[in-house]
């Protein structure tokens, strides 16, 4: 079985039960020690994604929001957010997603993000290309992605998480604002979705201050796929540091040079 076709059962066993628990007036939310909300959702996702790797992938390691890392024999890593966008979830808003991403030799070579509420799933391989698969009105489209070609900041469309939480943003915070209102038209998209439209060439930039491994690890590939930049803040190119900066590759290093 190639890893993509893994990585897609993976989806959607996690896709059956994160859309059966959606608006669930049984919904159990706990706080975890971090003061962020869990799903029940959450932590079954991601059982069940472990449990069938350790049937098919025994050797395999897994680094996963909710539960405790299991480590490789094989230089193979699957990097996991059972739903990316909880509190979204939690709430009853559709947009959320899995993150699926497989890490090997330390090397992200194949990522999935799917999702189901919206009927769109992301996908890319590393050398292969990104696709994004929609489902519209019961007609299945796949289409190849392709980041924008904007290349001014000032006719840039910029998607962001949270605009008001001056502590997320830290020094970083005037500069967030002054970009802002440079931008020819700025939205709070947010999570996974915003580095997803950047990867469609919908939006041309964004960025979000602080970020685990397993929040950034599936967007990476599917955007440097589609041909667009992913770094940390300081523009090292991968899924280090506390936070990313994706953008269409044009507006890159501007970006960077305004947080550094």
């Amino acid at each position: 079985m190639s890893d993509l076709k893994l990585a897609l059962e993976l989806a959607d066993l996690a896709d059956q039960i994160s859309i059966s628990r959606f608006g669930s007036t049984d919904l159990i939310v706990t706080e975890k020690p971090d003061l962020t909300p869990v799903s029940d959702a959450d932590r079954k996702i991601e059982e069940v994604i472990r449990e069938h790797l350790r049937l098919h992938n025994s050797s395999d390691g897994v680094i996963g929001e909710e539960f405790e890392k299991k480590s490789s024999t094989n230089n193979r890593e699957w990097i996991l957010d059972p739903i990316d966008g909880t509190k979204n979830y939690i709430r009853g808003v559709p947009v959320w997603a899995t993150l699926i991403a497989l890490r090997i030799k330390n090397e992200i070579t194949c990522t999935v993000v799917s999702a189901p509420a919206i009927n769109r799933r992301w996908y890319a391989t590393k050398g292969e290309g990104a696709f994004v698969c929609e489902n519209i009105l019961g007609k299945q489209t796949t289409r190849r992605l392709q980041v924008s070609g904007v290349n001014k900041i000032s006719d840039a469309s910029f998607a962001f998480a949270e605009v008001v939480k001056k502590d997320h943003w830290e020094a970083n915070y005037e500069s967030f604002l002054k970009l802002s209102n440079e931008v020819w038209r700025s939205r709070g998209f947010g999570d996974f979705w915003a580095h997803m439209l950047v990867a469609e060439g919908a939006v041309d930039f964004t960025i979000e201050p602080k970020l685990a491994l397993w929040d950034m690890a599936a967007l990476y590939l599917i955007v440097k796929e589609a041909g667009g930049s992913f770094t940390n803040l300081a523009g090292v190119d991968g899924v280090t540091g506390a936070g990313a900066i994706s953008s269409n590759g044009k507006l890159h290093d501007q970006l960077v040079k305004r947080f550094n």
